[in-house]
């Protein structure tokens, strides 16, 4: 069992890292935004399940693997800013379509909604060096096997992540209704988030195992 010091600190720096725009974030607003608040929803779902598999491979030696093998940490890297650059383009070519309820958007299967929020997490192998470099940190002599507490921990940044992600996607809920209205301002949306994706993707192309 970790200590009530090793889970708050965890949970204080994942707070830190949720309220940071990031990919994860950028997707599940802009998917809120389009589709509605329960898409949102099953995307998030998606992206939670992506952290918990993190947090076991994590617990099984990942971190150590992307250290041992350059190789596999780059093929994961060029996969994500592919992706990234990917729903980037599918933000700015929709900048054409009104977001009204009536308008012949393709609105996406809650199946591709929840892949589609697992592969944005699965292909950001940093969330992988993040929790081998962060979670180890805390783990504690005579507090029970290491991987338990690995699993625990993680279980702090998860539970963290998904709360603060899910008053995102209410929040984007909330506004959606303004960009229906606007098709200024759904352009503007749209172009941004494709902008803020494209700038991950650059972000994550020059990131180095090492880090």
């Amino acid at each position: 069992m970790i200590s009530a010091s090793a889970a708050l600190a965890v949970a204080t720096i994942a707070f830190g890292m949720v309220v940071t725009p990031g990919p994860n974030m950028m997707y599940l607003v802009s998917r809120t935004l389009i589709q509605g608040r329960t898409a949102g929803m099953v995307s998030l779902a998606g992206v939670v399940t992506g952290f918990l598999l993190y947090v076991l491979a994590t617990t099984l030696g990942l971190a150590l693997l992307f250290a041992v093998v350059p190789g596999l940490f780059v093929a994961i890297k060029i996969a994500g800013v592919a992706y990234l650059i990917y729903l980037a383009w599918g933000m700015v070519r929709g900048s054409n379509q009104a977001l009204a309820p009536d308008a012949d958007l393709p609105r996406h299967s809650a199946w591709r909604l929840y892949l589609t929020g697992l592969t944005t997490c699965l292909l950001n192998p940093k969330i992988a060096l993040m929790y081998g470099a962060l979670l180890p940190q805390f783990v504690q002599a005579g507090n029970g096997p290491t991987s338990l507490q690995l699993i625990e921990l993680g279980l702090v940044q998860i539970a963290v992540a998904t709360v603060v992600n899910a008053m995102w996607v209410v929040l984007a809920g909330r506004v959606s209704g303004v960009l229906r209205r606007s098709r200024r301002v759904e352009r503007g949306v749209r172009w941004t988030a494709g902008g803020l994706l494209t700038g991950f993707a650059i972000h994550l192309g020059f990131a180095r195992a090492s880090a």
